[in-house]
């Protein structure tokens, strides 16, 4: 069974996203499993300074050479920063998937939502239950 890093200070999605919480910001990314999972990722779409985010929603995708996958949006609120530095080399979010990897950052309109979202024990067993079915 893969290894996969997953932070403790960070919340999940049954979709592989990340959210880590700083006051009101909430920056977003996918996680290892997620990368390891896509292989070599060519390609990041991502929203717009400015876009509405709703929590469950797709807010873009990352296309690698197996396939295209939608990310969706741990939490709702307002995009206030897009992580330019993966649009020009895609290839961070293989190698720094909780670093230089991120995706967005949004403000957020409920925090509350948070408790909708796994630890990262619940997404560790969510993970180790996706590698045995595999």
């Amino acid at each position: 069974m893969a290894s996969h890093e997953i932070p403790g200070d960070l919340r999940y999605t049954k979709e592989h996203e990340w959210v880590k919480v700083d006051g009101t910001v909430a920056m977003i990314g996918v996680t290892d499993f997620a990368q390891a999972s896509l292989g070599d990722v060519v390609f990041v779409e991502l929203p717009q300074v400015g876009d509405a985010l709703t929590q469950n929603e797709p807010f873009g995708s990352v296309e690698a050479v197996k396939a295209v996958s939608d990310l969706f949006s741990p939490v709702s609120g307002e995009v206030s920063a897009v992580n330019e530095g993966i649009e020009n080399d895609p290839s961070v979010v293989n190698r720094s998937p909780y670093g230089d990897g991120w995706m967005i950052k949004a403000s957020l309109s409920d925090a509350s939502e948070l408790d909708d979202l796994m630890s990262a024990e619940e997404y560790a067993a969510h993970v180790a239950g996706l590698e045995q079915g595999a």
